[in-house]
């Protein structure tokens, strides 16, 4: 049976099309992602993680489950921002990039949780978070950060907010293939789901959301039932090995402080086509699950994902 692996059907065409020099790689935009986590109330089965399918009107995965995120606003770059937790250095430090870059990713990572999932990773003091984030006047702050018309500093700085950077573990990075005509270099983040706060499906950009252990998303994806691109997949079988949100941020902290403690790898990943016996071969490296052999005449991929995009997710539509 096949699984719910997101492979768009031009994809074979625009490799070819960019081995020949017909296509030029666009620049991927920066952009920040978060696994939101809370703990199974039964507190046996491991932690949930909040996710988001995406409207099947969308040019970019249509129907994939995801998590929140989006792109960087380059107002966060070296703008003021109230800020609490490891400084911009440190973060430069984990995530490969300069001190603005990093501000503007964790700013994203944080703003984007809040667009799209209602959760806001803020405090009036750096060792508090805001409690409940509805109501209209939160959402009217909500609504004006999606339309450009207010800057996350901007929200910080009127509700006497300061981002919770420690609350934030980095996890991994990959990078849209190069031959995919909308492209983004991706921060993948995990926190854990503020007490008092609760999410909702606050995006246009999504369908339904749900909460869901990873060990029963990537069931529903080896099956077919869910559908999820290559770095979704990756996070989540990696989320398996953790008890809770608490073992996850520990292992995102340690891996942090020492490389060699193990946990998330923050090397980026991209996936590279190659001319192998007539066929092209799509594959991911350092991750074999996903490779992809192209046919020889362009009809498309010898192993298509096949998928139905209808979940059969853990708690509900949420």
């Amino acid at each position: 049976m096949p699984n719910g692996q997101w492979y768009p059907p031009e994809w074979p065409e625009r490799i070819r099309a960019l081995a020949a020099g017909e296509i030029t790689a666009v620049t991927p935009r920066r952009a920040a992602t978060v696994m939101l986590l809370r703990d199974d109330h039964a507190g046996l089965r491991g932690p949930e993680v909040h996710m988001l399918r995406r409207q099947a009107s969308m040019a970019f995965a249509a129907g994939a489950y995801v998590y929140p995120g989006g792109g960087v606003d380059p107002r966060d770059d070296n703008r003021p921002v109230g800020w609490a937790g490891p400084g911009r250095d440190v973060w430069a430090g984990r995530l490969g990039v300069d001190a603005a870059s990093a501000q503007a990713i964790v700013c994203a990572a944080v703003r984007e949780t809040f667009e799209e999932a209602g959760v806001l990773l803020a405090g009036e003091t750096p060792g508090t978070v805001v409690g409940d984030t509805t109501g209209d006047d939160w959402e009217a702050d909500r609504a004006a950060l999606v339309r450009h018309e207010l800057s996350f500093a901007d929200l910080l700085d009127r509700r006497g907010l300061v981002l919770r950077s420690d609350l934030l573990g980095a996890w991994a990075r990959w990078i849209t293939p190069e031959f995919e005509p909308r492209r983004y270099d991706t921060w993948f983040f995990v926190a854990a789901l503020p007490t008092g706060q609760r999410t909702r499906n606050a995006s246009t950009e999504a369908d339904r959301t749900v909460w869901i252990r990873p060990a029963a998303a990537i069931e529903a994806y080896d099956k077919g039932d869910l559908l999820m691109m290559p770095p979704t997949v990756s996070t989540l079988r990696a989320l398996t090995a953790y008890g809770s949100a608490a073992e996850a941020l520990a292992a995102a902290a340690a891996a942090a402080d020492d490389a060699a403690a193990g946990g998330p790898d923050l090397t980026p990943v991209l996936a590279t086509a190659r001319l192998v016996d007539g066929e092209l071969v799509l594959s991911w490296p350092g991750h074999d699950e996903f490779t992809k052999r192209v046919d020889p005449v362009g009809t498309g991929a010898a192993t298509p994902p096949g998928a139905n995009p209808a979940a059969r997710a853990e708690g509900g539509p949420r």
